[in-house]
């Protein structure tokens, strides 16, 4: 059994969400062409300010990687788009706490300033968002691979005092055809 088997088709509105990682991956590009076309130093400390956030060439250059990437899982979409939003948001937010030690530091190699972990906050929590449609929820529809592998094993009763068992399984004590 092979995973891509078993995570869920996209369904519209993970095409919404795709293709606004997507964009992000657009933005991300054109923060760092700016970056580069400003001409700071590759590991400068301070940077300049493009679009509102700090960037240095190291930055940019990484962003344009990034922003590269987001955009080929738009395009790929499926299973491929969410697990690759997962994983960058995660790595958008981890950035964002390094970037939160390192400021104001020369251990600051990228020229992070405070709207810069602010965006790598929200942006990583965004696109953690996107990767997940479909995989993380209380309501996953029964047709759902995650639902059905949650649900796969014989359905355990119960046992204890009868309130609490009534608590716990409420309705009738062995529903007939359902």
């Amino acid at each position: 059994m092979k995973l891509q088997d078993e995570l869920p088709v996209d369904h519209r509105l993970a095409q919404i969400y795709r293709w606004t990682a997507g964009l992000g991956g657009v933005f991300l590009v054109v923060f760092g062409i700016l970056g580069l076309v400003d001409q700071v130093g590759f590991f400068d400390t301070d940077g300049k300010e493009t679009l509102g956030l700090s960037s240095n060439g190291a930055l940019s250059v990484l962003s344009i990687v990034v922003g590269a990437i987001l955009m080929i899982g738009a395009v790929i979409g499926g299973n491929f788009a969410s697990t690759l939003n997962m994983i960058v948001g995660v790595l958008f937010i981890l950035a964002g706490f390094v970037g939160l030690m390192v400021l104001d530091s020369s251990a600051n190699r990228l020229a992070f300033q405070i709207p810069n972990v602010v965006f790598s906050f929200a942006f990583g929590f965004a696109v953690v968002t996107f990767g997940m449609y479909g995989r993380v929820s209380s309501h996953l529809p029964h047709d759902n691979p995650y639902w059905r592998e949650r649900h796969s094993g014989p359905e355990t009763a119960p046992s204890g005092p009868q309130t609490l068992v009534k608590v716990l399984k409420p309705g009738p004590p062995n529903p007939i055809g359902h």
